[in-house]
C-alpha cells in the first residue's frame, strides 16, 4: 500500500520556500529564547552567538547543541521557555542512569507533534480508519 498526502500545503511546498519557512522559524525560536530562559542565553553567548547572529537554516549548524547533561544541570524546569502556567504535558525519562530528563508541552507543541505524526503515518499508508497501537514502555 502507498501513502497519501496528509496535508498538501506543507508536504507538496518548494524546496525554497520550505528553506525560507524554517529559516524564519528557527530566527522566531531563538529570538523568543533569548534573555526568557539564562540557560541557553549562557549558552549562546559562551558559543559567541547574539539572536541577531542566526538569520536563517543556514545558520543551525552554528547554534550549540542541548545534551542529556544539560537536561540533568537545569533539572528540572531550566530549559522550559514558557510559563509553568502554559505547559499542558511533562514527560520525563525514569532516571536510571542519573536524574531524569523532564521535557515539558504546551498545547501548540502537542499540535505540532500530532500533525507531524499524522504526516509521518500517512506516508506509510494509514488512513483514519486504521488502529494504530503504540506499545511504548514509558519508564
Amino acid at each position: 500500500m502507498s501513502g497519501y498526502i496528509w496535508n498538501q500545503a506543507m508536504e507538496t511546498m518548494d524546496y525554497d520556500q520550505l528553506r525560507a519557512l524554517q529559516g524564519r522559524r528557527l530566527v522566531e525560536c531563538v529570538s523568543r529564547i533569548d534573555g526568557t530562559v539564562p540557560y541557553y542565553t549562557k549558552k549562546m553567548r559562551a558559543a559567541g552567538l547574539e539572536p541577531g547572529d542566526i538569520r536563517g537554516i543556514d545558520d543551525l549548524s552554528r547554534l550549540p547543541f542541548t545534551d542529556k547533561e544539560d537536561m540533568r544541570e537545569n533539572y528540572p524546569y531550566g530549559t522550559f521557555a514558557v510559563p509553568m502556567s502554559e505547559i499542558v504535558r511533562v514527560h520525563a525519562s525514569s532516571g536510571t542512569t542519573g536524574k531524569q530528563k523532564v521535557v515539558g508541552y504546551t498545547q501548540q507543541d502537542i499540535d505540532i507533534w500530532s500533525e507531524c505524526c499524522c504526516r509521518a503515518l500517512a506516508a506509510t499508508g494509514m488512513t483514519r480508519d486504521d488502529i494504530l497501537h503504540v506499545a511504548y514502555g514509558y519508564g
